[in-house]
């Protein structure tokens, strides 16, 4: 299609732009961080906490507390949930902006006289602006030439195209009418046809800019992982208020009845002592809120967005652009891969490299055809493209292959455009066709070179064309009967088997209908070959994909032999069993028998759109999670439907809207680093578990434990608060950064039913919150190590239990090398996560720091450096404990996360 707009000028532009504003939309309005800080005060716990607060409050005023309790308990939650507040803000603006940053629309428009790419937000009224199938509108307007139909699903609800046309001199109307035939508005999506807007609305002033408030409205809806995570949380927490009602009524009996020996008088008499009594309630309802705690994980459902913020940018490096945070959680289940086959195991970048008349002869270039050759294959192939010359002679617009056949055509040639004809009719290619045409008046010129003042253009699939090619055009430009078709298919068949694409150029003085059928009696002007490189990485990314468990089946719309060539060559062809089928083959099946050859399924040729939505239906019938990749408007409802679906970077809109996941180079290898991230950040968010509920086991045993064995208070609930603080942020943030390592892409795909917690990290959990507990409660009761914290020879319990709370803190935090990897080897890639040593090293820093200031506050005191070598020793002791927990499980239980 031929397009001679001038368009604005630069000037005409910056003139525009002040008159009638820019066409950015305003930002989507995120919650701010005072609503989300008052929304977290509302959480659950931190309203125990808050009542907990009160209960201290008043007991200290009764002087039955100390009033710094009050204030250690108020500022500990203060900094708690300030603390939880930013990082979730901070993470989700984070990711926000890196999806607004690497999900940029940009529109080809006509300025200066030529089709410049124009980034959505600096288009402005007046601007003319090229439309084509699979395009989002950027603005309000006006179509002048060509028609689309255009799926306004966004503004309308209603997810069917609706046919829009050019129209002459009409006025941009006040009132929006989507039904009106002649206007487009932002928001809508190009699914078939092209033309030419006049852009009459921009910004807020068009009509999905007024709606921008409301389209901009966030649902809070939790993701499957992260409602695991808060109802992991929910269900530790319920434990917790029980064992704190049971640790209350314990303590309780114990001082009322047990103490007593079970003596009604000593009981009464001692219910009589009001005081005394009022006094232990206070210390069991004390010792119940730090069982709640210590109990709560509160830091778990913040986890994984303290995770994906972590990998964002290390994802996006890897030209990876999660859309959907169901996307890359689910990624790492993946086990059958559905891929397309151009720009995503090839480079993408076709190629003309050959062309075959009707007598069989090959050139290896336009300038090696004969002169007269040249001039018809120059008409055929300009007038049957969607494809555009830019003022420098290269193609803009249409769709890969017919870039690939205008640069065929010499650059000069390219630009010597035919003004004097004129489109009649067009039949756009479809997979289902396997062809596109166009009919054109050209006059006299083609009276002269045709035979015909009109003529239909043709191309498509060579075995599609050569069913009704009765002649050809020789070498002179002359009209011959084709004698033998077989000789042609052969050695087309010849290339294809060498992974060349092929497109055959015909033409006919029939006429053709709008979207109708091939016209008869076509005459055959060349069988063009393009070649499309493999990409170098794309063979060790197949084998990776083996290697996880994926199954990978291409799915093309090149015919069997090109795809079985490309197959072999990338390594998706390896045995014999194997299997290659065409749609047509496939569409003669019923449901049922597709199943039984899934497994061996390797290549689909010659698909159809309809066939991906079909594989992936009776993939999931299988219970199979599959991944689907797709780049064009035709895609969408397969990458709807699919588990996670990766649309293409240099796709349409639509499809990207549709995916879960942007790869944004469209490379094989960037899937298989996304399947390898979203196994990442499962496992990361599992080792966060096993640290978070470690400490929370061997907190809740010590607080539960302490008090029988004789120690009321062996952890404060400002140090189980100043434990939670650390435990939830900062080593949240250690665990969160662990890299991508590449042996997780030796593994099974991760189950999607399973376990949040699997039998590894069980015992991971309570081998560690049994030891920690252990190993603390038999500190504080041996007399031996309480010689080890003495003051002028007398052993100083303020001392002791300063060690005791260092001690613990300790053991959690050298448990954290433990949690970090399932090897034995602690360091293995340590510095990869470039965090985690710094973020430890910060906390063991804090903690000394805080011994010395902590006070009565803390209930800590000043520490002799040789005391700090004692308790930095005992704590080590809980790595070789868990490596022999490691050691075990993979020995004689052959068990490994």
């Amino acid at each position: 299609m031929k397009y001679s707009y001038t368009g604005l000028s630069l000037g005409e532009v910056e003139q525009n732009r002040k008159q009638f504003g820019s066409n950015e939309l305003t930002m989507s309005q995120t919650e701010t961080f005072w609503h989300k800080l008052v929304s977290n005060f509302k959480d659950p716990l931190i309203i125990i906490l808050l009542v907990a607060l009160v209960v201290i409050i008043v007991l200290s005023f009764l002087e039955l507390t100390e009033w710094y309790e009050a204030i250690g308990i108020g500022v500990a939650v203060l900094l708690s949930v300030f603390v939880s507040t930013f990082s979730e803000y901070k993470n989700e603006n984070s990711f926000q902006k890196l999806q607004e940053e690497a999900s940029s629309i940009y529109c080809n428009v006509f300025r200066d006289g030529e089709i410049k790419r124009v980034f959505i937000n600096d288009i402005v009224k007046g601007d003319y602006v090229l439309l084509q199938s699979g395009d989002k509108l950027p603005a309000d307007g006006r179509l002048i030439q060509g028609e689309l139909r255009v799926n306004q699903a966004s503004l309308t609800g209603e997810s069917y195209a609706v046919l829009k046309k050019s129209s002459e001199e009409l006025n941009f109307p006040e009132n929006v009418d989507f039904s009106d035939p002649y206007f487009v508005y932002r928001g809508s999506v190009v699914e078939d046809g092209e033309a030419v807007m006049v852009v009459e609305a921009v910004g807020a002033a068009s009509f999905y800019g007024k709606l921008t408030d409301e389209l901009s409205v966030k649902t809070t809806r939790l993701s499957p992982l992260q409602l695991k995570l808060k109802n992991l949380a929910k269900l530790i927490s319920r434990f917790g208020y029980i064992g704190a009602i049971l640790i209350f009524l314990a303590f309780v009996f114990n001082k009322i009845v047990i103490a007593h020996d079970f003596n009604p008088d000593l009981i009464l008499d001692y219910i009589k002592n009001w005081e005394l009594l009022l006094n232990d309630v206070v210390h069991a309802l004390v010792l119940a809120i730090i069982i709640i705690v210590a109990a709560v994980p509160e830091g778990l459902p913040m986890m994984i967005a303290i995770v994906l913020s972590l990998n964002m940018r290390k994802m996006l490096s890897e030209k990876v652009l999660v859309r959907k945070l169901l996307g890359i959680e689910t990624s790492g289940s993946i086990n059958i891969l559905f891929t397309d086959k151009t720009g995503t195991l090839t480079k993408g970048m076709l190629e003309p490299v050959f062309m075959i008349n009707g007598e069989g002869e090959s050139f290896e270039s336009y300038n090696q055809l004969p002169f007269d050759l040249q001039q018809l294959i120059k008409i055929a192939v300009s007038e049957n493209s969607f494809s555009v010359i830019d003022s420098k002679g290269h193609p803009v617009g249409g769709n890969a292959s017919e870039r690939a056949l205008m640069s065929f055509v010499d650059i000069e040639d390219r630009l010597l455009n035919n003004e004097n004809t004129t489109a009649l009719a067009t039949i756009r290619f479809n997979s289902a066709k396997k062809f596109s045409a166009t009919m054109v008046d050209g006059g006299a010129d083609f009276e002269s070179l045709f035979l015909s003042s009109k003529v239909s253009f043709v191309k498509g699939a060579v075995e599609v064309l050569m069913e009704k090619c009765t002649s050809y055009f020789n070498n002179r430009g002359e009209l011959c009967r084709i004698e033998s078709k077989r000789s042609l298919i052969e050695k087309s068949d010849m290339f294809a088997n060498q992974g060349i694409r092929l497109i055959a150029i015909a033409c006919s003085d029939n006429r053709i209908e709008e979207e109708g059928d091939l016209p008869e009696g076509l005459a055959l002007l060349g069988i063009i070959g393009i070649k499309d490189d493999i990409r170098s990485e794309s063979k060790n990314a197949i084998e990776m994909a083996h290697q996880a468990g994926i199954q990978v089946v291409m799915i093309t719309g090149d015919r069997k032999g090109t795809a079985a060539a490309i197959a072999g060559e990338v390594g998706l062809l390896q045995l014999d069993s194997d299997i290659v089928i065409t749609s047509q083959d496939l569409n003669k099946m019923t449901d049922e028998e597709i199943a039984k050859i899934l497994p061996d399924l390797k290549v689909v040729a010659r698909a159809l759109p309809t066939d991906k939505s079909r594989l992936v239906r009776i993939a999931q019938n299988l219970g199979k999670v599959v991944g689907m990749t797709g780049d064009g408007v035709n895609d969408s409802s397969a990458l709807k439907l699919s588990d996670v679906g990766f649309a293409m970077g240099s796709g349409s809109e639509v499809a990207k809207e549709a995916g879960d996941i942007v790869i944004l180079d469209d490379n094989f290898s960037s899937i298989t680093n996304a399947i390898r991230y979203g196994r990442t950040i499962f496992k990361s968010i599992r080792k966060f578990i096993v640290f978070q509920l470690t400490v929370n086991i061997a907190a809740v045993l010590t607080a539960f434990v302490g008090p029988l064995v004789g120690f009321d208070f062996p952890l404060t609930i400002i140090q189980l608060l100043w434990i939670n603080i650390i435990m939830d942020t900062l080593a949240a943030l250690a665990l969160g950064g662990e890299p991508a390592l590449k042996r997780f892409m030796k593994e099974k795909p991760i189950n999607r039913k399973a376990n949040i917690i699997s039998r590894y990290m069980a015992s991971g959990i309570f081998t560690g919150g049994l030891y920690i507990t252990a190993f603390s409660l038999f500190f504080l009761l041996f007399p031996p190590f309480k010689e080890l914290f003495m003051r002028n020879g007398v052993p100083d319990n303020d001392v002791f239990l300063t060690a005791f709370f260092n001690l613990f803190i300790f053991l959690v935090m050298f448990n954290s090398f433990n949690a970090r990897t399932d090897k034995i080897n602690l360091l293995e890639k340590i510095l990869s996560n470039k965090g985690f040593l710094p973020i430890i090293a910060l906390i063991f820093f804090l903690q000394i720091v805080f011994t010395y200031i902590g006070g009565d506050i803390l209930r800590t005191t000043s520490l002799y450096v040789r005391e700090w070598g004692i308790i930095l020793v005992l704590s080590i002791s809980i790595i070789p404990v868990d490596l022999l927990r490691k050691l075990i499980l993979k020995l004689f239980f052959k068990l490994e996360d």
